[in-house]
């Protein structure tokens, strides 16, 4: 059986910026599964504080797992979300071990990046299926802060580390409806119909 490897798109961009929400609208047009940040997150947060050497190994030794296995099977892609601080190299090096197992056996990586304003940003982390899915944010005070800090302590959004590469798309979707973000990446990178079997 003649079959190519999966694709693995990465929604980066800061926090609250709706890379959930318009990951969950690429996988309805694609077939894609959604593999969101908190979804390793919120586990280990039950025995184990953020940012922790146990949390820190549970999580990355969760996240390889499954991109492991994706990359190794006959689904069509996957969406993995993801915080990125471009001034910090290891997050740097975290993206291209993320894409290792999809590289290696030939399957496309891509990356659509977000940005809206933090005005934008306060008010989606308090969203609805936000909270519903990531329980560590339900404490909105703490979660507004910590939006509030990182922001003022990384680079959340790339400068020109993307420039030129045609694997990459950059939306402002302070304004956007996640729908619309969607069909912009969709387009771009002509995701529409990879949803059917390979054979």
């Amino acid at each position: 059986m003649n079959r190519t490897a999966p694709t693995l798109l990465f929604v980066i961009g800061p926090p609250a910026v709706g890379k959930m929400t318009v990951g969950n609208a690429i996988a309805a047009r694609t077939g894609f599964r959604v593999f969101h940040n908190h979804l390793t997150i919120e586990p280990v947060l039950r025995f184990f504080d953020f940012g922790t050497p146990p949390f820190h190994r549970l999580v990355e030794g969760f996240r390889r797992g499954v991109l492991d296995e994706v990359a190794a099977s006959d689904l069509p892609g996957l969406v993995f979300t993801y915080v990125c601080a471009f001034d910090q190299p290891a997050d740097i090096a975290a993206l291209d071990g993320y894409a290792e197992p999809f590289v290696k056996r030939g399957g496309r990586v891509l990356f659509l990046e977000l940005e809206a304003s933090q005005e934008a940003r306060l008010k989606r982390n308090a969203g609805e299926d936000r909270l519903a899915e990531k329980a560590s944010k339900r404490d909105l005070d703490r979660s507004r802060l910590h939006l509030i800090e990182a922001d003022d302590q990384y680079q959340l959004n790339s400068t020109t580390e993307f420039e030129g590469r045609d694997d990459y798309l950059r939306v402002d979707n302070t304004h956007r409806k996640p729908d619309e973000v969607a069909g912009l990446a969709v387009e771009r990178f002509s995701l529409a119909g990879t949803s059917a079997p390979r054979s």
